[in-house]
């Protein structure tokens, strides 16, 4: 499929780690607007569990995986202890697709609490980021996983799903999407939905980060 200049940057985007500042993920230009914040009680009086502050892996960790060493650095600002929304953003995709800018959309609204951190490698034009959902049971988990899995499918019927999400692998607790040398993976485990995006990384990353974080949540 061909795709416009403007699709083909909101791909790579959506792909990718974007935020409001679109140029950390090698887009041409800034988007103006505010992130919101849907879920502003959440990590408040939790019934999770786990504390999904402790499944996340530490810097040093992610950048022994990454190989990157001390070029692996957090991204100022995105790291965020609740589900945000870029909205200014849902335009530029079909409606199929506008969960990839909101994470109120990926990890549903009974999420107990949040955390996802951001880390980018300059020199190679590497980015990474992990999140971890905790819910108040292990049913509750699997749905909004089950709900994530429903868009992913809606998203790629459309006319812009190759070029969004890419090839889709699907089993009954993971996804992953791979639109380019980008890609998200999510998994479901206990009460933790788990989500790993990634841009200029070999695959084997995100699903050694991913596999570390999963042996921390117990269950």
């Amino acid at each position: 499929m061909r795709m416009t200049a403007p699709l083909r940057a909101s791909a790579l985007c959506a792909s990718a780690l974007c935020a409001v500042a679109m140029f950390v993920a090698g887009c041409a230009h800034t988007v103006a607007g505010t992130a919101v914040r849907p879920a502003p009680g959440v990590d408040e009086d939790s019934r999770s569990p786990v504390d999904v502050d402790a499944v996340l892996l530490e810097r040093a960790e992610m950048q022994a995986i990454t190989g990157a060493g001390e070029d692996l650095t957090a991204i100022p600002g995105m790291d965020s202890k609740v589900p945000v929304d870029i909205d200014v953003m849902f335009e530029s995709v079909p409606p199929q697709c506008q969960w990839v800018f909101a994470e109120s959309q990926i990890f549903g609204s009974e999420v107990e609490e949040f955390h996802k951190s951001t880390f980018q490698n300059p020199p190679r034009g590497g980015l990474i980021s992990q999140a971890a959902a905790g819910y108040r049971d292990a049913a509750v988990a699997q749905r909004a996983f089950d709900g994530l899995v429903e868009r992913i499918a809606g998203c790629d019927a459309t006319d812009s799903g190759p070029a969004i999400v890419g090839a889709v692998t699907a089993t009954e607790d993971s996804v992953h999407t791979r639109p380019g040398n980008c890609g998200r993976d999510y998994r479901v485990k206990s009460v933790v939905l788990v989500e790993v995006t990634f841009c200029a990384f070999p695959d084997s990353v995100p699903d050694i980060v991913m596999s570390n974080i999963l042996a921390n949540v117990p269950g």
